[in-house]
Parts: structure tokens; C-alpha cells; sequence
């Protein structure tokens, strides 16, 4: 049993000379968590296997200059509006507003070309009675990235005592706008090779399916008889290559699953087992969907932690959040966010052996 502790240390420096600060929360079980003001990046997370041993088990680099370079999102706090929307638009009041089209030049993803996880957020060291924690926060000015509105975000990590990491945002505004925030880890639970055995729970009995650029049909289609049915604990590579159009189109898992539960209520979404690791991990959210990512996109090409290269399902990711392209389907859960209102969202990773 170790005492819990905050440690702040610099990280180097932007291109445009911006200080980066690495914060690193411990808990008295030793679990580690290290964030950095960069992108509010998860940057480490050190939890023990079953037998005790403690690995680093989220996808990222060594250093600043990986992720200032080229980042997958690895660990970023994203936003303002995580996940696609179509071609770049949404109207809201009647005005119609144009954001960047920086996935695959067709459609807006995660917040444009300097999201969120671009970004150098304010932090303030915090000890709470859940355990140490990082305060950061970030004003998002009117205009930014093509978004109506201030938005001032604060999103907060705690280590807590029971050994999950917890991310609490809050944002406000003072124009009517939307927001969509979440967080983007990619998680390894051996610290490296695929995670195709993995067996992953997703409580929900539906998903948001796409066109070919991964933007929602529309529809909400039951996951019963499709390679989407995660109510029971299914390995990631059971059906990850089954000829399914769904899983054509995005080379994978890369979905939005709908919850049913109250709004705003925190509930289980997920869970996550490594048998030969022991490590499992649940994922609890107030929001109304997830997305289930399973590294698709990782070819080979990002040399990262340890000289490691990171090769197509070598990691998963799993972000809580609103569905994509909400602004476009009048039948999703509202994004918008008006003044005099608070946008809140809470996720939360609690880690375990077994």
C-alpha cells in the first residue's frame, strides 16, 4: 500500500512554444495514471495482472514529439464533437454551419483539424476524497473549428481508490451550439500484440449501422443474429472477419451501440476480460451510446512505446458518447446545448484480475 500522490513534471514543448506538463495521479494500490496537458492525453496507465505485475496497457508514444507528429487520438480528450458528422455540416436555429472535412475529406471527425486533442488545456493538481486528481480546462472560442459559441469545457480525471479512472466534463456556453465529448485510450492489456481473445460485454441491444463512410443510416438496428450481439461475454475475433457488410465498411468494429437506460444515469456499459493477462476492465457512462473501435486503422506504419509498431487490432477502444452525426438525425438524443444549460458527462474505466 502505497499513499495516494500527485506528481507534476514538464513535458517539453508545442511548435509554437507552448509548455506541456505531465501529471502523474497514484493510487495507494500503486495503480499509475499519467496525463498530460497536451490533448488532456492519457499519455500511461499502469495497473497489475494477476499475478501482480504492473504494465503500461494503453497505446501511445514515449514522449511529446510522437503525438505532436502523428496521433491516432491515442488517450486524447476529444471534442467538441466526438465522432463523424456528414460532409461537414449541421444546421442549428435555422443557419446552416460548415466544419472541416478531415475524415477521408468527405466528413468532420472529433472535432476538426485541431480538436480538442490538439490543444494545451489549463490544470490544477486536485485531492479529492475519491482520490488524486488532474483538473483541466480549455475555452473553445466562438468560431473555433467552425462551432457557434464559447464553450468553456472542464474535464476532470480522478484515480480512485477502487482502481477505475473517472472523467468527469462539464462544459457551458454562451450561444447555442453542440457538444459531444469524450475520451479515445487505446487499450492493450499485455502491453502489446492483438487483442482478438479478448472478451468483450457491451449491454445493449442495438447499434447505430452506416454507409461506407461510417455515417449512421438512421437506423437503430437490433444486434440479435449479427456479429453485433455483445450481450453475452464474445471474443473480439469470433466474428470480427465475418462477411458482413457493417464490418466491410469499416474493416472491423467501429459502431456507435445504444443504450437503454435513463439519460444522464451512470450504468455499466461494457466490460472487457484478458484471461491470460487477468486483467478486466468495466466501462460505466451517463451517456446514451458507445463506440466500440477495434484498431482497424493501425497498419504497421506508428512505431510507439518501446519501439513497439502497432499493427491492425492490436489495441480497442471504447468512447461513451452521444451517436455520431446527431446533429443530422432528428430522432438521436440532442447534442445541442444552449446557454444556461450544463453539459455534463461521466465515464468511467474501473480495472481488475481475475
Amino acid at each position: 500500500m502505497s499513499i495516494p500522490a500527485i506528481d507534476k513534471h514538464p513535458f517539453g514543448h508545442t511548435s509554437d512554444g507552448k509548455a506541456v506538463e505531465l501529471y502523474t495521479l497514484r493510487n495507494q494500490n500503486g495503480i499509475e495514471a499519467g496525463i498530460m496537458t497536451y490533448g488532456g492525453i492519457l499519455v500511461s496507465l499502469k495497473t497489475p495482472d494477476k499475478s501482480g505485475h504492473f504494465d503500461d496497457i494503453v497505446l501511445g508514444y514515449d514522449g511529446l514529439e510522437g503525438y505532436l507528429k502523428r496521433n491516432p487520438y491515442f488517450g486524447s480528450l476529444i471534442g467538441r464533437y466526438g465522432n463523424r458528422i456528414a460532409k461537414g455540416r449541421f444546421s442549428l436555429d435555422g443557419k446552416t454551419y460548415s466544419l472541416a472535412t478531415n475524415n477521408n475529406a468527405v466528413n468532420h471527425l472529433h472535432g476538426g483539424v485541431k480538436g480538442f486533442d490538439k490543444v494545451v488545456w489549463k490544470a490544477k493538481p486536485l485531492q479529492t476524497g475519491d482520490g488524486p486528481a488532474v483538473q483541466l480546462d480549455y475555452l473553445s472560442k466562438d468560431g473555433e473549428e467552425g462551432y457557434p459559441g464559447n464553450l468553456a469545457v472542464t474535464a476532470n480525471y480522478t484515480l480512485t481508490g477502487d482502481n477505475a479512472i473517472r472523467l468527469d466534463f462539464t462544459a457551458t456556453t454562451d450561444k447555442d451550439t453542440i457538444c459531444n465529448l469524450t475520451h479515445h485510450s487505446y487499450f492493450n492489456f499485455r502491453g502489446g500484440g492483438d487483442v482478438l481473445d479478448y472478451l468483450v460485454q457491451i449491454n445493449a441491444d442495438r447499434f447505430t449501422p452506416g454507409d461506407a463512410g461510417l455515417i449512421p443510416t438512421g437506423e437503430l438496428r437490433p444486434v440479435a443474429g449479427t456479429p453485433f450481439d455483445f450481450r453475452k461475454p464474445t471474443s473480439i475475433g469470433a466474428r470480427v472477419n465475418s462477411q458482413d457488410e457493417q464490418l466491410r465498411f469499416a474493416r472491423g468494429y467501429d459502431h456507435n451501440w445504444v443504450f437503454d437506460k435513463p439519460s444522464g444515469a451512470l450504468g455499466l456499459a461494457a466490460s472487457v476480460l484478458d484471461k491470460v493477462s487477468g486483467r478486466r476492465m468495466e466501462v460505466l457512462t451517463t451517456e446514451p451510446g458507445m463506440q466500440f473501435y477495434t484498431g482497424n486503422f493501425l497498419d504497421g506504419s506508428i512505431t510507439g512505446k518501446r519501439g513497439q509498431a502497432y499493427h491492425k487490432h492490436h489495441a480497442f477502444c471504447m468512447e461513451p458518447q452521444h451517436f455520431p452525426d446527431s446533429p443530422n438525425h432528428p430522432h438521436f438524443p440532442s447534442v445541442e446545448l444552449k446557454p444556461g444549460e450544463v453539459y455534463k458527462n461521466t465515464i468511467v474505466y474501473k480495472f481488475s484480475t481475475e
